[in-house]
Parts: structure tokens; C-alpha cells; sequence
């Protein structure tokens, strides 16, 4: 009697959820049909935190952004749901006394990650469009602390790490898939390349910067171990998938990433020193100072544009600073935010207000086809110059903090790991090159206000704290033996 009852209840929900959402579509707000499901991401988060946490690898790639089917409302679902209910639990944990191990708060990413977050919230008070700032700090902070904070309790169990990216890059398999095959039905046309990734992805830049993230992983995967003859097609099958997405989202950015991080992969192995890349880097940089006249006139030959199908050609277009648009609109962007920098040097406009303010910057001479003054063609286009000009000086530097923590950090742990650890050793190059591939991209484009970016960048930092912690415990107690 009471199975039937129990049985009822559920038909009765049921039946008023479909009436419920044939409501909603009828008047237009078809979108509001999620609630439900944004409520069990949320209650999952809580319940089975650990499972959640695991799962948002696979579906972060998968994600879908409403803010096209709503009204100017952007939310990635399930993600941010999923996200957003691991910062309740863990804050409520917090009030609870079940406090974080003490060893997360003494890492340099915790401290580098902290000080951007408080920089962050004061100049949240100084903006010129507070709502805006703390809505930007907010969507920070349920990006940054479930994962940083709780990602290294998760991965204590280190074979948790291999199965994170082997999520990621099957999520990320799928989505590539899906674009080839929309794509092939444009005959693999460049102007369709940018748009064919969608729903999961708004453009081909968000989508090359994510599949140049990914190569690197797929590729550990595959060189971490041996594996079953299964598992190698597999992974071999998913090598090529990813190769031929990356060729086919006709990024330019993606691609000199890839180059980056295998350049990067040469100094690890080769064991070059810091000092020497430091000292190659300032004469490199101040070959270009004192040679910028003429370089310029060089550049201004460049008349290949990033349309042309021709892969060799398309690189070079990298480089068009006289015709090609895209570049164009870049550097006005960049123009604009150090002009923002200029104006406002320590504080800034406040977090995420360069859409708001960059409009007045603009310089006539800058103007390019594809200019607005509406912030609708993305942001400063840098990982680097938007705090700068959003937050002042102090939020260039907090970013940069960020950068060299993770990978002073990371390169010493490859370096310290033990070398008969064959699969984490390789695992821990992995997630180095794919954040090489990230933050090289970032001079170009900034997405860490996304699940897209932050998921996979945060988790791989967790990874690398839990690691360290694991490596230390293990030498102190082979000093106590």
C-alpha cells in the first residue's frame, strides 16, 4: 500500500512538472524548464560531492551556456550549478569546524590564488560599476574554490588525477567529434569554422584554446603507461580525433600554443636552467625594443589574412598587423585597456567593467571592420592587460603571481617525482604543457571567467598541491625510518 502511495506522489510530481513546462514554453520561458535539473546538480554537489567533483572533467566540455535562450542571464549548465553547490557545502563544512588541511593554505598557488581573489574584492568597492564587479567576483569564487580548495582532498588518491583527465579529454572527444562532423557538412568551410562547436562552445577561439588544452593530456595518456591493446586504439583513435579538430578550428592561437608547449616540453627534458631562459628572454626582448622600427616595417609586408585556407600561410597571418582584422581589432583592444591602465593606474575600473568603459578609448586610427562600442566581440583579449585595467597594476601582478607559482611548483614536483613512478611522472608533464598551452593563449584571449577554462586550469593546480603534499609525507617518513 505504501509502494503505491510512494508510486502516486511520484506520477502526481511528475504530471505537474510536464504541465508545469508546457506553461512555460507556451509563454516564451521555455528556459525556466531547467530549474529542476539545476536543483539536482546542486543537490548532488552536496550528497555525493566527491562523484560530482569527479564529473565535472567530463562535463565541462559539454557544457551549455542559457544566455542565448534567456534574456542576457548566463549560466553554463550543469557546471556552474554543479559548482556552485560544492561552495555552499564546503562553506557550510567551514562553519561546521571541518576545516581545510592546513598544508593547502601553506602552497603558493593557495597564497598567489588569495591575494588576486582579495585585490579582487577591494576593487570590487572602488568600481565604476560595482553590481557588475562583485557579480564578476562571485562567479570568481564558485569557479576557484571548489576546486582548488576541495580538488586536493579528492586527489589524495592519486589515480583519481589519471581518471580526471582521462573525463576531460573523453568530454572533450565528444565535442571534437560532434564539430567535425557539423563542420564536414560545410565541407570543412573557414567561415563555418567558427561557429560550427556551437552549443558547447560560442566561437572557434574558446574552442581551439580548449582542444590545443586537451592534445597534450590525450598524448600523456597514451606515453604514461602500457596499456591494453583495447585502450591503446583507443587512446590512439582519440589522438587523431584531436589532432584533426585542432588543424580544423582554424585558430591561430591554438596552434603557436601547441608549438609553445612542445618547446617548453624540450627545456623540461633537456633540464635548461631558469637563469639561462631568464637571460635568453631578456636579450630576445631587448633585440625586439631596440629593433621595433624595423620589425614593424617587416610586419607591414605581411599581407596573408587569417581567411586563407593554406595552414603555412595562416600562421604567417598571425603576424598581419597592416590588413587582417582580427589582428587589428586585437591590438585596439589592447590599445584601449592600457589606455584604461593609464587613466586609472593602482585601483582600476573594477573587475569586469572593460566591456562598460573601453568604448570611449578607442582611437579612430584603431577602428577596425569588426569594432564596437557595445563590449559584445569579447573582452581585452588578454589574460594579462584586463586586470591590468580592471584592477590596476596590483591585478597585472596578481596574475602573474598566479602563473609562476603554478609553474615554479609544478616543474620542481616533475623534477622531484620519483623516476620508477613512470605514469605520474609523465602525467605531471601532461598537465604542465596543457597549462603552457593556456597561458600562452592568454596574451592572446582571456577565458578564465568560464567553466571551459577554469574546470580543467584549477583542477590540474589541485592536482599538483595534493601531489607536493603526497611527495613531502613520503620523505618525512623516510627520514623517520
Amino acid at each position: 500500500m505504501q509502494a503505491v502511495r510512494q508510486h502516486s506522489i511520484v506520477l502526481l510530481i511528475s504530471l505537474l512538472y510536464v504541465a508545469f513546462s508546457c506553461y512555460l514554453v507556451w509563454n516564451d520561458q521555455a528556459y525556466l524548464t531547467l530549474a529542476p535539473i539545476g536543483m539536482l546538480a546542486v543537490y548532488a554537489a552536496i550528497y555525493y560531492s566527491q562523484w560530482s567533483f569527479m564529473t565535472l572533467a567530463f562535463l565541462t566540455p559539454l557544457s551549455i551556456n542559457i544566455e542565448e535562450y534567456t534574456e542576457g542571464f548566463g549560466l553554463f549548465i550543469p557546471t556552474e550549478p554543479i559548482l556552485f553547490g560544492l561552495m555552499m557545502l564546503l562553506i557550510l563544512r567551514q562553519l561546521q569546524g571541518q576545516t581545510f588541511e592546513k598544508h593547502i593554505w601553506r602552497h603558493p598557488i593557495i597564497w598567489a590564488v588569495g591575494f588576486y581573489l582579495i585585490w579582487t574584492f577591494i576593487t570590487s568597492i572602488s568600481s565604476t560599476h560595482p553590481m557588475a564587479s562583485f557579480k564578476f567576483l562571485l562567479a570568481k569564487l564558485w569557479f576557484v574554490i571548489p576546486i582548488l580548495l576541495f580538488g586536493p582532498s579528492v586527489f589524495k588518491k592519486k589515480e583519481r588525477i589519471n581518471t580526471f583527465i582521462w573525463l576531460l579529454c573523453i568530454g572533450m572527444v565528444i565535442v571534437i567529434s560532434y564539430t567535425l562532423v557539423v563542420h564536414a557538412s560545410y565541407a570543412f568551410g573557414e567561415k563555418e569554422g567558427h561557429w560550427v562547436m556551437w552549443p558547447f562552445f560560442k566561437d572557434h577561439t574558446i574552442y581551439g584554446a580548449t582542444v590545443a588544452f586537451v592534445t597534450p593530456c590525450v598524448f600523456g595518456l597514451y606515453f604514461s603507461k602500457k596499456h591494453e591493446p583495447l585502450t591503446q586504439v583507443t587512446l590512439l583513435i582519440m589522438m587523431a580525433i584531436t589532432v584533426i579538430g585542432l588543424y580544423y578550428s582554424y585558430s591561430r592561437a591554438a596552434w603557436l600554443t601547441v608549438i609553445a608547449a612542445l618547446m617548453v616540453l624540450a627545456a623540461i627534458k633537456l633540464r635548461i636552467k631558469f637563469s639561462l631562459i631568464a637571460g635568453g628572454l631578456v636579450i630576445v626582448g631587448s633585440l625586439l625594443f631596440f629593433s621595433w622600427d624595423r620589425i614593424q616595417m617587416e610586419l607591414e609586408r605581411n599581407k596573408y589574412e587569417h581567411t586563407t585556407e593554406e595552414f603555412g600561410e595562416k600562421l604567417q597571418s598571425a603576424t598581419n598587423v597592416t590588413t587582417d582584422a582580427s589582428n587589428l581589432e586585437r591590438l585596439n583592444r589592447w590599445s584601449c585597456a592600457i589606455a584604461m591602465f593609464q587613466e586609472r593606474p593602482f585601483f582600476g575600473f573594477g573587475p569586469g567593467t572593460y566591456a562598460f568603459e573601453y568604448a570611449r578609448y578607442q582611437k579612430a586610427e584603431n577602428l577596425t571592420i569588426i569594432s564596437t562600442n557595445f563590449g559584445n566581440m569579447g573582452n581585452a583579449h588578454s589574460e594579462y592587460l584586463g586586470p591590468m585595467a580592471e584592477m590596476g597594476i596590483l591585478g597585472l601582478v596578481a596574475m602573474l603571481l598566479i602563473v609562476s607559482a603554478i609553474f615554479y611548483k609544478s616543474i620542481t614536483l616533475y623534477y622531484k617525482w620519483p623516476e620508477k613512478d613512470k605514469q605520474m611522472r609523465t602525467l605531471i608533464l601532461t598537465m604542465i604543457l596543457a597549462l603552457v598551452t593556456y597561458f600562452v593563449h592568454g596574451v592572446l584571449n582571456n577565458y578564465l571567467d568560464t567553466d571551459k577554462a577554469s574546470v580543467p586550469i584549477w583542477g590540474f593546480c589541485a592536482a599538483f598541491i595534493a601531489l607536493e603534499f603526497a611527495l613531502n609525507s613520503r620523505e618525512k617518513n623516510k627520514e623517520l625510518n
